[in-house]
């Protein structure tokens, strides 16, 4: 009787007289030929440019400038506080919008309805021209004064980005605060743990994954949303750039310089969202996507023939 050798799997050889297949890859001509438009397009863009009558010099000769530096830095900081109103304006209106009290939940509703259905540079002019309406500000016995001299081009920049982002950002914490299992809420309360701590110890932080990527889209489209306040006089990055283009007889090239200081600074912004999106992204999946870093090094080490991990 013949022994089996049930352990034993099957030949990888071809059995006789079987022919071995040849795979032909399948080539995309469509991508040769989008490459080439694309490249075709980029070049005439290029050299349409260079042909016109911009004066180039003349943006390295203001890159620096003082009054450039100074609009880079209120820009910056106008950023910061618009986007600090807009957190914590958004954080009461997501929990307003979830509580199980009517008046509190329809009134965030209609918040976010009001300040989302309208533009932002609406609700700067309406908050710089409230002096047409009202002659003074009264808050009985903390302050009085004329509206014109309240309202000023900071404040109304602050109250028309702030309050508006926390319209997007009340949005983004309630669905961060959805995504967070109802059992988690279950189990602090069955501790005997507040609805306020139950917040702070247990929703808030795992909600975190889902709230940090589009807060740091946020505060990016916040960077490049300060330009609009250069209409209620207030005098930023874009405001000194246009000043500067009028008396130097080279508005142009001042769209481009500015233009330039947005790429940069959103460009840092972008990388520490990046990093920032990592550190939260540490407790939902086992092995992190490598950083850009270190995808630069495991390109590097391919070309020499070592192979070394990052």
């Amino acid at each position: 009787m013949t022994d089996i050798d049930k352990t034993a799997g099957p030949k990888d050889t071809p059995p006789a007289g079987a022919e071995a297949i040849k795979a032909i890859p399948v080539r995309h001509y469509g991508r040769y030929v989008t490459a080439v438009i694309a490249i075709a397009v980029l070049f005439a863009i290029i050299n349409a440019f260079a042909q016109g009558k911009i004066n180039w010099h003349a943006i390295p000769d203001y890159f620096f400038d003082d009054r450039i530096m100074t609009g880079v830095g209120k820009t910056l900081l106008l950023t910061v506080l618009s986007m600090l109103i807009g957190i914590v304006g958004g954080i009461v209106l997501a929990v307003m919008r979830l509580s199980k009290n009517p008046v509190t939940s329809a009134i965030a509703w209609f918040y976010i309805w009001f300040f989302r259905g309208t533009p932002v540079l609406v609700q700067l002019f309406l908050w710089f021209n409230l002096g047409l309406v009202f002659e003074y500000i009264n808050l009985m016995p903390i302050y009085k004064d004329y509206w014109s001299s309240f309202m000023t081009p900071l404040l109304t920049a602050l109250l028309g980005l702030g309050l508006n982002e926390a319209a997007y950002m009340a949005e983004i914490c309630r669905a961060g605060l959805l995504a967070v299992d109802e059992g988690q809420t279950e189990a602090a309360h069955a501790l005997g743990m507040s609805h306020g701590k139950t917040l702070r110890r247990v929703v808030i932080p795992q909600a975190m994954r889902v709230i940090v990527p589009p807060t740091g889209n946020e505060v990016i489209n916040m960077l490049k949303t300060t330009s609009l306040v250069a209409q209620v006089q207030f005098a930023e990055l874009f405001r000194y750039a246009q000043d500067i283009g009028q008396n130097s007889g080279a508005p142009v090239e001042m769209y481009f310089l500015a233009a330039a200081w947005y790429l940069i600074m959103t460009s840092v912004l972008s990388v520490g969202q990046y990093y920032l999106e990592r550190y939260y992204a540490r407790g939902s999946s086992r092995t992190l996507p490598p950083t850009p870093w270190q995808k630069v090094k495991k390109n590097l080490t391919t070309f020499s023939g070592r192979k070394v991990t990052a």
